[in-house]
C-alpha cells in the first residue's frame, strides 16, 4: 500500500477527522504512519476552521495493533530511535495542544495503539465483549521498554494502582473494566457507532471554541511540567534499560532520579 494511503485526513465542518488505514497489517505503525500521523496533528491544530479532531481506524476489528514490529530492525538504530522520537511526539502533543480530541474505538488496541487511546480526550466506545475487543500493554512481557508514553499515560488515565497492574502483568482487559474506572466518554452499538460518534462530534463541535481552547490549555496548564518530566524520566530509564547492571548500580541510578526529580 502506498504510504499516501495508509492514513486520512480530511476536514469536514470544523471537525478534522484522522483516519489509520493499515488494515492488513491491523493499523500498525511504521516510521511513515507514525510521521503521518505528527504531521496531521499539527495541521489541524493550525487549521482556523478545525475546532476538534476526531481519530479512528478503518474496519471493524482492530483500532490498532500498536508498533509494527516487523517493520523494525533490530540493528537499524537510526530506525528505532526515529520510532521513538514520533511515538513520543504524537502521544505528548495529543495532551498539550490545544484542540480536544475525540477517539472512536471500534476494535482491539494494543500498546502504541491503547497509548493513543489514553492520550485523547474524550473516548467512544463500540460496545463489545472482551473476546471481540480487547486491550493490552505487552511491552515488558515483550522485553520492550517503553518510551512513547506507555508509563505516562495509563497513571493519567487510571492512576497509580491500575497503571502498575496493566503494565507489570500484560494482561488482557475489556470494555468492562473499563467502564469500571470512568474511562469510555460514550458507548454504543457496534451497528450505531458510526452514526452516534457523528452525533456527538457535531454536537460536541458546535461549542464554543474560545471555550473549548481554554478549557484543555487550563487543564493541561496545570499539569504541563508535570507530563514534560514524566517523559523525560521515562526516557532516562529507558537509556539503560537494556544494559547489565548490578543491582547496587541500579540502586545508584534510581537514587539519582530521585534527586533530579523531586
Amino acid at each position: 500500500m502506498s504510504d499516501d494511503r495508509i492514513l486520512f485526513y480530511e476536514v469536514k465542518g470544523r471537525v478534522a477527522q484522522i483516519t489509520l488505514n493499515r488494515p492488513k497489517a491491523a493499523h500498525s505503525f511504521n516510521l511513515p504512519l507514525m510521521k503521518k500521523l505528527h504531521e496531521s496533528l499539527l495541521t489541524a491544530d493550525q487549521d482556523e476552521r478545525v475546532k476538534c479532531i476526531l481519530l479512528k481506524s478503518t474496519g471493524n476489528k482492530v483500532f490498532s495493533s500498536g508498533i509494527d514490529i516487523k517493520s523494525t530492525t533490530p540493528g537499524d538504530l537510526e530506525y528505532l530511535e526515529s520510532m521513538r522520537i514520533y511515538g513520543r511526539k504524537n502521544t505528548q502533543y495529543m495532551l498539550l495542544m490545544k484542540k480536544p480530541i475525540v477517539v472512536q474505538v471500534q476494535g482491539t488496541a494494543i500498546g502504541y495503539g491503547m497509548e493513543l487511546i489514553m492520550a485523547s480526550d474524550l473516548r467512544i466506545f463500540a460496545d463489545k465483549p472482551k473476546e471481540e475487543m480487547f486491550f493490552r500493554m505487552p511491552e515488558i512481557a515483550i522485553s520492550i521498554y517503553p518510551q512513547t508514553g506507555a508509563t505516562i499515560l495509563p497513571l493519567l488515565s487510571f492512576g497509580l494502582s491500575y497503571a502498575k497492574n496493566i503494565l507489570f502483568t500484560a494482561d488482557e482487559f475489556g470494555l468492562e473494566e473499563l467502564k469500571n474506572l470512568n474511562f469510555p466518554t460514550r458507548i454504543f452499538s457496534p451497528d450505531k457507532l458510526e452514526i452516534e460518534t457523528k452525533k456527538f462530534i457535531r454536537t460536541f463541535s458546535k461549542r464554543m471554541e474560545s471555550f473549548m481552547f481554554l478549557v484543555k490549555s487550563s487543564l493541561t496548564l496545570m499539569n504541563n511540567k508535570m507530563i514534560e518530566r514524566w517523559y523525560d524520566l521515562e526516557d532516562k530509564c529507558g537509556e539503560i534499560a537494556y544494559q547489565k547492571k548490578s543491582q547496587k548500580e541500579m540502586e545508584e541510578f534510581i537514587k539519582n532520579l530521585y534527586e533530579k526529580y523531586p
